[in-house]
């Protein structure tokens, strides 16, 4: 897509939320995983997504595909590369250059169960944005990306912590 393409397309969504602010309003579409032996989840989402998760093997996996915690990571990388896409479109700008990284630090003893004061969440996490844009000041290209971080939703969902419940559905074997 181009930057027109999407510069346009944010402009009519954005007209009709403006024009009924009920639409802006979602409940978001569900991602579900199944165990499928060992350690490997099958990830499935409504469009028929698919995608299978595994650890390491120094945690008992096969490594068959990426862990959890990396997907986590994954997802903050690549929704905040795809906001900054959007806004520079929005603003006209033709990035020639968008990487996103995003590193963490853990503690293997909380998801060891070894100390039960010790959390298994990711305890700092680190995100390294690498941008150019022909034209653009420096300061220019920093600003959008700041806006960008500041309304990124996996960003703000991860330094906003939501509510979260949990459901449990014991089925008999």
């Amino acid at each position: 897509m181009t930057t027109e393409t999407i510069r346009e397309a944010m402009a009519r969504l954005s007209a009709s939320i403006a024009a009924e602010p009920a639409k802006a309003k979602a409940k978001n579409l569900p991602a579900t995983a199944r165990l499928r032996g060992g350690l490997q989840c099958e990830l499935t989402g409504p469009y028929h997504e698919r995608f299978l998760t595994d650890m390491p093997p120094a945690m008992g996996g096969a490594a068959a595909g990426p862990n959890p915690g990396w997907l986590l990571r994954g997802a903050l990388a690549s929704c905040t590369a795809t906001v900054i896409a959007m806004r520079a479109a929005k603003e006209g700008i033709a990035l020639q250059t968008l990487e996103v990284t995003v590193e963490t630090d853990s503690d293997l003893r909380g998801i060891l169960g070894m100390d039960d004061g010790v959390s298994a969440r990711h305890a700092v996490m680190r995100m390294k944005v690498k941008i150019g844009a022909p034209g653009v000041s420096p300061e220019a290209l920093r600003e959008l990306v700041a806006w960008a971080e500041a309304h990124s939703p996996v960003s703000c969902t991860v330094k906003e912590a939501p509510a979260c419940s949990l459901e449990v559905e014991v089925v008999k074997e």
